[in-house]
């Protein structure tokens, strides 16, 4: 989750939907001020962390719509958290010895 959030267009994007609630895609795109297939990355890194979730809906007119909104969580943050979430943002420093 942490990775997740260590982007500042995703942390945009869940202020965005935490203040809005459930948004189509076009709509928070214009609103982020990001293109389209940029938020699609984004919504999907988010989706994968359980940070969103996301509806595909068509609507009367036949366009697909796909909406999203904030998924329900809780993170505990402590030091073993943080030092996990450290490990997955780059590769170990270690250098082995001889």
């Amino acid at each position: 989750m942490l990775a997740a959030l260590a982007n500042p267009h995703r942390l945009r994007i869940m202020e965005a939907l935490h203040a809005n609630g459930r948004t189509y895609v076009s709509q928070l795109a214009r609103e982020i001020g990001i293109s389209r297939p940029l938020l699609h990355l984004h919504l999907r890194k988010l989706e994968e962390a359980g940070l969103v979730t996301s509806q595909l809906e068509v609507s009367s007119d036949g366009k697909a719509l796909n909406f999203f909104q904030v998924a329900t969580f809780d993170v505990a943050l402590n030091p073993s958290v943080i030092a996990d979430a450290a490990r997955s943002l780059s590769p170990s420093s270690k250098t082995s010895k001889p």
